[in-house]
């Protein structure tokens, strides 16, 4: 859980001092410090193998009854963090990043490691002790500035009562400061422990956490030389990873390798990544025409239909369908890719051949909604209602569900129906001026009492989502 601690002043000036009290200290994750973060990025395959990556880990640890979900950050720098409590976030960049399934699985047991432990709450009641000591520091340090103040400026002795006011204020920040710098730092040594023991109580290795934590101390240290260990809100890095090191490698399970199966998903997921998020030239590095692995022609199927060339790219795509006609990813692919090229009517076959090898897949069934409703032929609305209600229903956090849903709708005629899931999409962009207009409009065209006007009513009523 990569968090900085913001130490933030309101205001300085004495005038300002009964604000500053009301200072606040904040956990920041590194990746996510903006106000809004980055986007999430939403792809099946990479989730599944995320969700199994973590399955057993979460169940050792005791949270496999919690929901814990995983979610993809659009950041390409390695880093996974935890911020509710309910979810583990993990950039991209951590994905692309992992050469082997293991390291990745060892950042996962870190981060589950801070679940397991309650860290977040506890952290949470180290802030609010911080806060409420820093009030009671400040308003001490106060009342000695203004008592010099209102004997007058010109006496020393007033003046130094003014400083001791002053240090009175600043003395107690950086010691509270350091308190919980501290604090944290033990939590983060703590979650490797935890991390370390979650892998080993499911026959894995710590050795890609070890690995990875390794790698980060040879590009850190020269950042972090001279500087002060008690301000850094992690461990200095060697001194972690050395004594990671010193209770991993006494793993049974040390030396073990993953399952070739596996390393190959993981390879895969790392093409698709890399033909995603990354610019054809840089694929084309990672992704040579001379290496005729699946993961290279995967990525460079994927980076050719983004780039123009569909009749290249579904060539590509259907070689990669004969190595594996079973793997409903290439179809979904496949599907994806005449979709976007304007061809809806042609990646309906592909994408439902994707929702069936995929166990309906909801995602895809969005995909595959998408191309029944953009087809603009009517005899295929009560399909596309049924598979797109179907995949909200399960995918109930995902905009692209309801927009396609109202499209749906709105080609039958149930203006209502339209009119409710078009809120539900503007609600879960975070658009909640547009999601209480439309429901109020939903709610005109439902029957009051009706499970359509409760759903809309709820929009209404409700705040914006917080993501």
């Amino acid at each position: 859980m990569l968090l900085q601690i913001a130490l933030r002043r309101k205001a300085s000036a004495l005038t300002a001092l009964v604000t500053a009290a009301a200072i606040a200290l904040l956990p920041v994750p590194a990746a996510h410090a903006q106000a809004k973060g980055p986007p999430v990025l939403r792809d099946t395959e990479t989730e599944q193998l995320l969700r199994e990556y973590t399955r057993p880990i979460l169940r050792v640890a005791g949270l496999e009854k919690q929901n814990i979900q995983m979610v993809i950050l659009n950041d390409a720098s390695f880093n996974a963090f935890v911020a509710d409590g309910r979810r583990i976030f993990v950039n991209y960049g951590a994905i692309l990043q992992s050469e082997t399934p293991n390291q990745i699985i060892g950042v996962l047991a870190h981060e589950t490691g801070h679940l397991a432990g309650g860290h977040l709450s506890k952290l949470r009641e180290q802030l609010a002790t911080a806060q409420t000591q820093m009030i009671i520091a400040m308003l001490l340090g106060a009342g000695a500035i203004a008592a010099g103040s209102t004997r007058g400026s010109s006496s020393a002795g007033n003046n130094g009562l003014a400083n001791a006011g002053a240090a009175a204020i600043a003395g107690p920040q950086e010691m509270i400061r350091r308190t919980l710098l501290s604090y944290q730092r033990q939590q983060e040594e703590n979650a490797d422990r935890a991390g370390v023991k979650f892998l080993t109580a499911t026959q894995q290795s710590p050795k890609g956490m070890y690995e990875t934590f390794k790698r980060f101390t040879s590009e850190s240290l020269f950042a972090a030389r001279g500087a002060d260990p008690y301000l850094q809100s992690h461990p200095m890095p060697a001194e972690r990873v050395a004594a990671l090191q010193e209770f991993a490698s006494s793993s049974p399970y040390w030396d073990k390798k993953d399952d070739p199966a596996l390393q190959l998903r993981h390879d895969m997921v790392r093409a698709k990544i890399s033909a995603f998020m990354e610019r054809p030239e840089t694929v084309y590095r990672r992704y040579p025409q001379t290496n005729d692995s699946l993961p290279a022609r995967y990525a460079r199927a994927i980076s050719t239909y983004l780039h123009g060339d569909l009749r290249s790219a579904l060539a590509q795509i259907d070689a990669l369908i004969q190595v594996q006609p079973n793997n409903p990813y290439f179809y979904e692919v496949r599907g994806q890719a005449l979709l976007e090229s304007g061809k809806p009517a042609d990646a309906i076959a592909p994408l439902r051949k994707a929702v069936a090898l995929s166990n309906n897949a909801p995602l895809i069934e969005m995909l595959l909604g998408q191309a029944l409703v953009g087809t603009d032929n009517k005899a295929y609305t009560d399909d596309a209602v049924r598979i797109l209600r179907a995949a909200v229903a399960r995918e109930p956090e995902a905009p692209l569900g309801y927009t396609q849903l109202a499209m749906a709708y709105g080609r039958k005629g149930d203006y209502a129906e339209a009119d409710l899931a078009s809120a539900q999409a503007a609600y879960l962009r975070g658009d909640n001026k547009t999601a209480r207009e439309l429901a109020t409009r939903a709610k005109t065209r439902f029957a009051v009492g009706t499970p359509g006007w409760v759903k809309a009513d709820d929009i209404v009523a409700s705040k914006p989502p917080r993501n």
